[in-house]
């Protein structure tokens, strides 16, 4: 622990960009004294939002501060060893029922040491299927194209492509509002003369205000208008036929399929004109990104290879372009790599006999005991929970408030055996037979992985409270009742790390040539990084598949290697499948959810009091003035209005706000208010188990007397 004077490097764990902060405690007491950009890390160089500032000095959620179980129907302080035990005793009552009847659920949130420990505890010493990481919840359809197209996981651009790129296509995405520091750079490559910003979603976003055109699509209209372009850029001799035939298969039979661009663009809802201007964007070299508008959709896979496929057939795939999905929890690119979830520590696949024998010889368990697939997904865990499932282990998540259809969620976990493990008083604690109070920011050790690959080291600025205890001090203590074998003694940052990266050793996600004395001499590594003095740049390209990072493009030959059978890079075929909830008479809006540029996830940090705003179009709001309810602020004199948005599974009230954002027909709410989630619907991708929480079928209706009288109570 540095002296209290002392400014300690860290890295900020707000959101995917993996800003350098640097963290100062007060001269007496605890916490955080203050927070600011570090100047001195390669990644943000200073710069910092004031949301991962404050969020990290000081959030307003509810901090744990001691062990809790469950008597008599209420959550009462305990001991540690009263805790540990008591949460030891649930889960092994359930294990002995066979590894699957204990779920794990883990969070994109937690360092990669603690995300590799929870993994292997879940997989080697649970030996359940029943694991996820949360990032299914968000990037799955994303990691699922980028193996089709590529045989690999995480995007090939880097941030050193952003000022290099002519046009930035920002698609289903809000970077504005959910990666502030991130967007300052497109938004500056993008005011160059030579260069511009477009902008593809249904709403007018904060992004799409910035941008020099905004595409207002029809909700779920992705894949339709991504096929539009292709068609278009086909129609228009855009295609890099030499790329193609050097270094792809499968765009015959992509192109044999297609619609004609003129349909395809009335399906997506679209003019010919917004077609021609992505397809003319496409011509000069293209960064274009991706978020939670195309992934969390039954079609989400489908409409990220679409947009790979956009980049493959118009060459680019070199620095200065490509496709880049933009990753929303801090650490999920390091859950990809190291925590078990999807692959294998270093994206060892599941599917193969040969990684899954290798992964049980370093950790010492029977191979039989690891699972051969990765399992169902979140929404499929919950469903197994009464079947197969009998106890769930939650570590910084809040499936209660995060998942769709949450109603059912409550449901489930109210059945079963429930050990909880966060930092912060979320509403699944309340269903919690144990509660565990876990560090957070600020006093936590070890590293994460932001969205460009970069490993960075978290460093502890801040003792924590006699109550509270870090990710990976619990998951070991927990090991130490359930699989003792399994850690070798009491395990720390740095020896968990050490074992993670020698087991990514000779894999796509090499991390065995970084170390914490490489990164506190270096600061922050890309990987792939298989030796020393080796830090990952642009993927597939160069000589070896990896352009260096001290290399210009054009000194390097026009080379391409990608992790497939062929060694080629792979077009999609996807096809849409119909929207599980269209509207109709009864249902006529659409709902779409999507972020807040002050709001933190489920709210744990940023709690939000009262009913969350619906924003709808004017004309939306002006149809329904004379049916809503109006509530005038006794101290600001303003009226408010409500509703109630109602779905198939649940009823919401809302405040109603008319935004010339909104296009007619939809109703937005805010992913981060604890009972948006009552009303999405738990389809998922077929690919990539990835719920469609951006589409479903709500009414207006006029609010219960009783409900507008709750919601101001809960304001005042």
């Amino acid at each position: 622990m540095a002296a209290v004077t002392d400014l300690v490097p860290t890295t900020c764990m707000r959101c995917a960009v993996g800003c350098g902060h640097v963290q100062q405690v007060p001269d007496r007491g605890y916490g955080l004294e203050s927070v600011r950009g570090d100047p001195g890390h390669p990644v943000n160089q200073g710069l910092a939002c004031q949301r991962g500032i404050s969020e990290t000095a000081t959030p307003d959620g509810e901090w744990l501060t001691r062990p809790l179980v469950r008597e008599d129907g209420g959550l009462v302080p305990t001991t540690w060893e009263a805790a540990l035990q008591h949460a030891a005793d649930g889960l092994g009552t359930a294990l002995a029922d066979g590894g699957d009847s204990v779920a794990v659920l883990g969070s994109g949130q937690q360092t990669n040491e603690a995300a590799y420990a929870l993994g292997k505890l879940a997989r080697g010493g649970f030996g359940t299927r029943y694991y996820d990481a949360n990032t299914t919840l968000c990037m799955a359809s994303a990691v699922t194209a980028y193996y089709d197209a590529f045989g690999s996981d995480a995007p090939p651009p880097t941030y050193d492509d952003i000022p290099e790129a002519q046009r930035h296509v920002v698609w289903g995405a809000n970077p504005a509002a959910a990666h502030p520091v991130m967007f300052r750079w497109i938004r500056q490559s993008a005011q160059r003369d030579d260069s511009e910003l477009i902008v593809v979603d249904p709403v007018h976003s904060e992004t799409a205000a910035a941008a020099d055109h905004h595409i207002s699509l029809e909700p779920g209209g992705d894949l339709a208008l991504a096929r539009a372009v292709l068609a278009r850029v086909i129609e228009t001799d855009g295609v890099a036929e030499d790329f193609i035939a050097e270094a792809t298969v499968g765009f015959d039979d992509l192109r044999a399929d297609l619609f004609d661009a003129a349909v395809a663009a009335e399906m997506a809802g679209v003019s010919m004109d917004d077609v021609d201007r992505l397809a003319a964007a496409l011509e000069v070299p293209t960064l274009l990104y991706w978020g939670m508008g195309i992934n969390q959709s039954v079609n989400g896979t489908a409409a990220a290879g679409a947009l790979i496929d956009l980049c493959l057939a118009t060459g680019n795939l070199r620095p200065g372009s490509g496709p880049f999905s933009l990753t929303g929890q801090a650490n999920s690119m390091g859950t990809r790599v190291c925590s078990s979830k999807g692959t294998w520590p270093g994206h060892r696949p599941f599917t193969e006999a040969d990684h899954r024998r290798e992964v049980a010889e370093a950790w010492d368990v029977p191979v039989s005991r690891l699972p051969d697939e990765p399992g169902p997904g979140p929404v499929g865990i919950v469903d197994a929970i009464g079947d197969d499932v009998e106890a769930v282990y939650a570590v910084a998540t809040n499936p209660v408030a995060g998942m769709p259809d949450a109603v059912h969620v409550r449901e489930k976990l109210d059945d079963a055996f429930l050990l909880v493990q966060d930092a912060f008083h979320s509403e699944t604690v309340d269903y919690a037979d144990v509660v565990l109070p876990a560090a957070t920011w600020g006093e936590s050790e070890g590293t994460t992985i932001n969205m460009e690959r970069t490993v960075s080291r978290v460093r502890a600025a801040t003792e924590t409270p006699s109550g509270v205890r870090s990710d990976l001090t619990l998951i070991g203590q927990l090991a130490d009742r359930l699989a003792p074998e399994l850690f070798d003694g009491r395990p720390d940052p740095e020896t968990v790390f050490d074992e993670f990266t020698a087991l990514t050793a000779g894999t796509p996600a090499d991390c065995s040539g970084i170390s914490y004395d490489r990164l506190e001499a270096e600061t922050a590594v890309r990987w792939p990084a298989p030796d020393a003095d080796a830090s990952g740049g642009y993927r597939y390209y160069g000589a070896d598949g990896n352009a260096p990072d001290d290399v210009p493009p054009e000194s390097v030959d026009a080379t391409w290697s990608f992790n497939t059978q062929s060694g080629r890079a792979r077009f999609s075929t996807g096809e849409a499948r119909p929207l599980p909830e269209p509207t109709d008479e009864t249902y006529p809006f659409t709902l779409t959810t999507a972020r807040r540029p002050d709001a933190y996830n489920t709210g744990v940090r940023t709690r939000e009091d009262g009913p969350p705003t619906a924003r709808v179009s004017p004309a939306t709001a002006a149809a329904f003035a004379a049916e809503l309810e109006a509530r005038t602020d006794r101290e600001t004199g303003d009226t408010e209005r409500y509703a109630r948005i109602v779905s198939r599974r649940a009823s919401v009230t809302a405040r109603l706000e008319a935004d010339e954002a909104i296009p007619d027909g939809v109703v937005w709410l805010p992913i981060h208010h604890s009972e948006v989630n009552d009303l999405t619907l738990p389809d998922v991708d077929p690919r990539s188990n990835e719920p469609n929480f951006k589409q479903c079928a709500v009414r207006l209706e006029p609010p219960r007397e009783r409900d507008v009288k709750a919601v101001t109570e809960a304001s005042a």
